[in-house]
């Protein structure tokens, strides 16, 4: 995701919109299909029961905690640890780590509240309806303006090796506001079906849907935004 987010503000808006897109539709592809996969074998696969059981009640017991360790671990541990050990993160050492893997708890626990609140307003109905408001307050309300601009400063900041005087110097806000709204635009492509796809699951249900995907949209666009530098 660092590198993608480098690699689309080497070019025009346009050419950088359409670019971003087509180096996400593999990945998009493949996550749907796991998506779709998942949610099929739950509503029709009543062998899966006993298992999604126990992650329905895994996630009940312990709630924003659940979250937060399970995204800290999907989004943050798994995709950390393919970085490294394939060379594709240039930050060595425990306290990078540290606050990787510590970003990506506390954004557990923001999702989490999220899709509560999303619970409160549009219920927990799986419904056509339902899904198309939740998916359309997920993507174009608190993607625009929280998720995307918190995850793309964020990984600036990290490229800049977690340095705030380095990251202030790197780039300008013009230049900021302009790499998170193609990061946002670009990523869409991935997201507008996977949260479909996450809300049509029971709630409980969701966060580690979410954590599954959020954990190979990670680490496959790592690698093709790698490939892409390496074209260059």
């Amino acid at each position: 995701m660092a590198g993608m987010l480098n690699w689309v503000g080497s070019r025009n808006f346009k050419q950088r919109i359409g670019a971003g897109m087509k180096e996400n539709l593999i990945p998009g592809l493949f996550l749907w299909t796991v998506g779709v996969s998942l949610v099929a074998i739950y509503y029709l696969g009543e062998f899966s029961r006993p298992w999604f059981n126990e992650i329905i009640a895994l996630k009940k017991n312990y709630g924003y905690g659940y979250s937060a360790i399970s995204t800290c671990i999907f989004g943050g541990l798994i995709p950390y640890l393919f970085m490294q050990f394939t060379g594709r993160d240039p930050l060595r050492g425990i306290g990078s780590g540290i606050i990787f893997l510590g970003y990506w708890a506390l954004r557990g626990i923001d999702v989490d509240a999220f899709y509560r609140l999303q619970e409160m307003i549009f219920g927990v109905d799986v419904n056509f309806q339902t899904i198309v408001c939740k998916v359309l307050v997920d993507q174009f309300v608190y993607c625009v303006v929280w998720a995307s601009p918190i995850t793309a400063l964020f990984y600036t900041w990290r490229e800049a090796g977690f340095s705030l005087k380095q990251w202030k110097g790197n780039k300008t806000w013009s230049e900021l506001f302009d790499m998170i709204l193609i990061f946002t635009v670009t990523t869409w492509m991935v997201w507008i079906p996977g949260t479909a796809i996450i809300y049509s699951l029971p709630s409980p249900l969701q966060i580690p849907l979410f954590n599954l995907t959020l954990c190979f949209f990670v680490i496959l666009v790592s690698v093709f935004s790698q490939k892409g530098t390496r074209d260059r």
